[in-house]
């Protein structure tokens, strides 16, 4: 008999600060303990998750058998490595976990550029707008050849940075789609390019593709988030019906076009 669940995981598929849970879980051998509940971000939310949440929408949120809640992809990543310590992902050395602190301190600048740039809708800022996405994707590039020159990854294997920032590498399929936005071909990212597209392709990361990325985060390239509609609007790119693999892909031109439902298959 399988030994049931421990824990429940609140969240929605295609997001990236739930899919660190889901990739440090797989890293460890242990996603049959956790039961994911999906959450609708289209709909309000349920009020029992809200009273559970006091009050804040973000997600995930870890359940525990007893009701304790543990909220924030890193507090909740951090327990589950605590509390399940077979095949630690994070380094166990404190000179190899404070390098791997410092890369991850710079997920949350490199998120919010990303997010910046898919969610801009003023054409003259588009230029600046990529080489602030550039700066970006540099200083990793700096980073990685100081602390980690040879490579594929920061240490021996996919570890607890790779788990951290895989998934803003996946979402960013959106800037690859929407932007145009491409890393230099001269080499001059070669080494970040490296640890980026390792991390795309390791087994454990593989919850999301990059057609379902693109489909989904079509509002956010009009500068939506959350659920939100444009006006015109009846349905929301994040519904689960009708599946994403189910529409159409969406149009590139974020600037100059805006579709419609029945363009977007919805």
């Amino acid at each position: 008999m399988t030994q049931p669940p421990e824990f429940t995981i609140h969240h929605i598929p295609v997001c990236p600060f739930s899919q660190r849970v889901e990739i440090l879980l797989a890293l460890k051998g242990e996603s049959a303990r956790a039961r994911f509940q999906v959450v609708d971000i289209t709909r309000p939310r349920d009020p029992a998750l809200l009273a559970m949440t006091r009050g804040t929408t973000s997600l995930p949120v870890l359940e525990l058998s007893d009701g304790r809640i543990l909220k924030e992809s890193l507090v909740i990543m951090q327990y589950l490595e605590d509390v399940l310590p077979q095949r630690p992902v994070a380094q166990p050395e404190p000179w190899r976990r404070a390098v791997e602190g410092m890369l991850t301190r710079m997920e949350a600048d490199f998120t919010h550029q990303g997010y910046t740039l898919v969610m801009n809708q003023d054409p003259a800022r588009r230029a600046a707008l990529h080489e602030s996405m550039l700066r970006q994707y540099t200083r990793l590039d700096d980073f990685l050849r100081e602390h980690a020159p040879q490579g594929p990854w920061l240490f021996d294997a996919f570890g607890w940075a790779e788990a951290v920032f895989t998934p803003m590498f996946m979402r960013f399929w959106f800037l690859d789609y929407y932007e145009g936005f491409e890393l230099p071909a001269d080499g001059r990212l070669a080494r970040v390019r490296a640890w980026r597209d390792t991390c795309l392709a390791h087994p454990a990361a593989q919850q999301v593709c990059r057609e379902e990325i693109v489909k989904l985060y079509y509002d956010y390239a009009q500068g939506l988030g959350n659920g939100a509609l444009a006006p015109g609007r009846q349905c929301s790119s994040f519904v689960f019906e009708p599946h994403w693999r189910e529409r159409p892909w969406p149009p590139r031109d974020k600037y100059g076009h805006h579709a419609s439902d029945a363009e977007l298959g919805l």
